[in-house]
This record gives structure tokens, sequence and C-alpha cells, in this order.
């Protein structure tokens, strides 16, 4: 399975079955998450024992608590640790969707029953459900292209597919509150609308773009 066919098999999964994650898995996911925190500079964490991590009532009722495993997405704080999270979490999230796991970003959990390791000077952003889904999840309704596009004049072909790929991101609520706009050099701008979690989701959005308007 490639990155698109990723995108496009993926949605979030809230319901899981007991199954543990296989140790073969374990390992690749581990080896991958090595892989993306030296070139996010972050300090992403595989717990293969979710515990009570989404033993809130909210989690509780969506299903989370079924979740057998977690990514606790963990950084050096700055000003663009949410984004970049979003970025290589997602690129983690399309791997797992790869070998046959599934996932939901979370940004309600039980911050104290985490077993995630936050030093000085870091900050726990986020989590990411993971293990088999009970289901496959649904697609979700999507603002069109229009509506998340600002572009003078004609739209290239390669615009379009990243912009395609990038409503198929999954934002906090659904809310796609982002911009994509490309300017007169061809180069692109990438707008935060504001929102929950936004920051984030706007990573999310660009490591789809990017995956979908990959020319040549």
């Amino acid at each position: 399975m490639n990155e698109i066919e990723a995108v496009k098999q993926r949605h979030s999964v809230r319901n899981y079955k007991p199954d543990r994650i296989p140790e073969d898995k374990v390992k690749m996911i581990r080896e991958k998450v090595d892989e993306l925190n030296k070139e996010g500079n972050l300090k992403l964490q595989f717990i293969e024992d979710a515990g009570k991590t989404f033993n809130k009532l909210m989690n509780r009722a969506m299903g989370l608590a079924s979740a057998p495993s977690v990514i606790a997405c963990v950084g050096p704080d700055g000003a663009d640790l949410d984004e970049r999270v979003g970025y290589y979490g997602e690129k983690l999230v399309l791997f797992l969707q790869s070998i046959g796991l599934n996932t939901c970003w979370a940004g309600t959990f039980n911050r104290k029953n985490i077993q995630a390791e936050v030093g000085e000077g870091e900050r726990l952003v986020i989590s990411i459900a993971t293990g088999f889904g009970a289901d496959q999840g649904k697609p979700r309704r999507s603002k069109d292209i229009s509506e998340v596009t600002e572009v003078n004049g004609k739209h290239p072909e390669w615009f379009d597919r990243g912009a395609e790929l990038a409503l198929l991101a999954p934002t906090a609520i659904n809310q796609q509150k982002f911009l994509i706009k490309l300017n007169d050099d061809e180069s692109v701008s990438f707008i935060d609308k504001g929102g929950v979690l936004s920051k984030v989701d706007l990573g999310i959005v660009k490591c789809h773009f990017e995956i979908g308007a990959k020319r040549g």
C-alpha cells in the first residue's frame, strides 16, 4: 500500500478489537517512530499498553477505551511544535494504516494516566489511539475544494491533486479550518484559520497535500 492508497483508505476508528499488536509489527512501529523523531526533532512514543489513557467519560462513550495501544505526541516546546506533531504524526498514522492497523487522533485523553515521558522543556500535545479496528471507520462530510483553496487564475493539476488529498485529512471535530493558497511563483502557503488544535490540523493537511502534489 502506497501513501496515496493509505490516505484514501484511512478513516478514524474509535472501536477496537481486544487483540494486541503482534511483535513483528511492534518492531516496525518502533523503527518508524525512531525515523520520524529524527526527521522532525520530536519525541513521539509508541506505548504498547494504552492502559487507562482513554478512561475519560467522553473516550468511553466514543469507544476509545477499547484501544490497546497509543502514540504519545511529545516534543521540545516551541511555536511550531503542534504543526510538526501533526505533520510527522500523520506520516506515522499512514504507516500504521499501511501495515493493517487503525488509528484515531485524540485530543481528549487522560494526561495523568498516559505512560509518556515528558522532559523539561517538552510538551505532550496530543495522542493517537491505535490497534486493530472493530471496523474500518467511515468517510466524513467534507468541504468543497473551492472552500479551502485560493488561486488566481488556472489551477495546476498538481495543486488540485494536493488539495483533494488535503480534504481527506482528519481535523479536530471535522472543522477543516485551513486555507491552501497558490502564490504567483507557484509556491504554496498554508493558512491556519483558528479553532481547536488547528495548528496540529495544519501539519496533517500539509502532509496530505505534499503526498498528493508530488510531481515527476
